[in-house]
């Protein structure tokens, strides 16, 4: 009755064996099969460094593309050339914008590369103003590189509202709400205070008259959106202050201080320039405000529902019928003389538009984006070119940078103080405070307009021998 078990245990052994067989089997095939590998791996290995040297004509890597992108420009010149003929050549005025935009982005990539030890990177634009103002005060470039003050006037504008268009559009609706008073303090009382402040500087340190002084310190008084709004913006990006909406608080204030400023400077305008009645020259500028917002509202109701979500292409439809929108009521607006109207309309515009997109706004923020790079060279270069050295006096410099800067200081202590009943801890307020020194473009803007109404008074006024003649000079 035991002898089945020998038997079977035997019967085991040989299906073991005869299933261990296959596998050695296979395992000898792929030994021999590696050792036949081994051979033909090592000849690719030595027959790659081979092909990597055949290949390195045409050139790859960073050399390919400085090459690439040479090739672009130039063909950006050629395409400007056979479209407008002469202008594209030095001393026309395209070929000055191009020259300033090209310069602009190698002074912002030579800023970038620039690296000082414990120091924080350089900001791009430095690089930019640094180059448009170069080519404005070499002999060599500002005798070939010239851009008519309506061009250069126009692509700024365009700039600033591609900056206002990503303002309204990076706005948190809820923390906005939330700070909604401290948006309204923090737009309107350093603005107003440095402008106050630097007209009574003017006024006794420059003896300016009372008009011209407040004419100085609205134009003074705006900070740049093209600086606060980038940089709040990557802010958000990385999580930095979204818990107490700062970014969100400083990208609405921003905006709204530029047409704080901009309307008082208007009012201011009319008042120097204009010899009717004074309060309807006021009421002229609040009327623009009023149109502009109401304008806003309803062009972004618009664009909240048009295109509507079953077309194609939403987010490419989206960003350009905004950008389109915007741009067109703020050069609109230069051109009717509603300065102010213009920039209210914008801001508005896109943020309506974007609590109506929800997430899918981020799309269109892509694309605003990648336009914002385009212009931002052209705006920061043509700003520095629009510094002339020559024409400024050593004397004349000191005491702008004196009154400025008590101007400035006066702003920094009553941004701190106002920000001190908002739930800010120290350094937030500090922060605060020091963000909102950026200055250039909006200050840019205003003087250009003033100066070119300037010479035309000037010019009628030496014709006519007006009363006013010694005071416009």
């Amino acid at each position: 009755m035991y002898t089945g078990e020998p038997e079977s245990e035997h019967l085991e052994d040989k299906d073991v064996q005869s299933s261990t067989a296959p596998q050695i089997l296979k395992a000898e095939d792929i030994n021999e099969h590696e050792e036949n590998e081994e051979p033909v791996s090592s000849e690719m290995e030595e027959t790659k460094p081979q092909m990597e040297k055949e290949g390195s004509c045409p050139p790859q890597g960073a050399l390919n593309k400085a090459i690439t992108n040479g090739v672009i420009l130039f063909m950006v010149w050629c395409v400007t050339w056979s479209f407008s003929g002469s202008s594209a050549f030095p001393g026309g005025s395209l070929f000055g914008v191009l020259i300033t935009f090209y310069s602009s982005i190698i002074g912002g990539k030579l800023v970038e590369i620039i690296r000082i030890p414990s120091v924080p990177q350089l900001p791009p634009l430095l690089g930019m103003l640094l180059a448009g103002f170069t080519i404005r005060n070499v002999p060599f470039f500002s005798d070939h590189v010239w851009i008519s003050n309506t061009m250069s006037s126009t692509l700024r504008n365009t700039a600033l509202t591609i900056v206002l268009v990503r303002a309204g559009l990076g706005l948190d609706p809820q923390a906005l709400k939330r700070l909604k008073r401290v948006c309204l303090r923090l737009a309107m009382g350093p603005c107003l205070m440095e402008a106050c402040s630097a007209a009574v500087i003017s006024h006794y340190l420059m003896k300016f008259p009372w008009q011209w002084a407040f004419l100085l310190g609205f134009v003074v008084g705006a900070v740049s959106p093209a600086v606060i709004v980038p940089s709040m913006l990557r802010l958000q990006e990385k999580g930095y202050g979204i818990e107490k909406g700062i970014p969100t608080l400083l990208i609405a204030a921003s905006s709204l201080d530029d047409i704080v400023a901009i309307t008082g400077y208007n009012t201011c305008f009319s008042i120097v320039f204009s010899s009717g009645v004074k309060l309807s020259n006021i009421m002229t500028s609040f009327r623009d405000a009023v149109i502009g917002l109401l304008s806003g509202v309803v062009l972004g109701i618009f664009a909240r529902y048009f295109p509507s979500r079953d077309q194609g292409k939403l987010p490419l439809k989206r960003a350009f019928l905004i950008l389109s929108m915007c741009i067109s009521a703020v050069l609109g607006g230069h051109h009717i003389g509603s300065h102010a109207a213009g920039g209210l309309c914008t801001l508005a515009l896109s943020f309506v538009a974007g609590t109506g997109w929800a997430k899918e706004k981020i799309k269109v923020q892509k694309i605003i984006a990648a336009t914002w790079n385009i212009f931002q060279p052209l705006l920061f270069g043509l700003v520095g070119a629009e510094v002339p050295v020559a024409s400024l006096k050593s004397n004349a410099i000191g005491i702008c940078v004196t009154a400025m800067s008590l101007a400035l200081l006066i702003r920094i202590s009553v941004t701190f103080v106002l920000m001190s009943f908002a739930g800010f801890n120290f350094k937030e307020k500090i922060f605060i405070a020091l963000s909102w020194m950026p200055k250039a473009t909006v200050q840019i803007n205003q003087t250009i307009l003033l100066l070119l109404f300037l010479r035309e008074e000037w010019t009628n006024c030496k014709v006519a021998k007006c009363k006013h003649t010694k005071e416009r000079q």
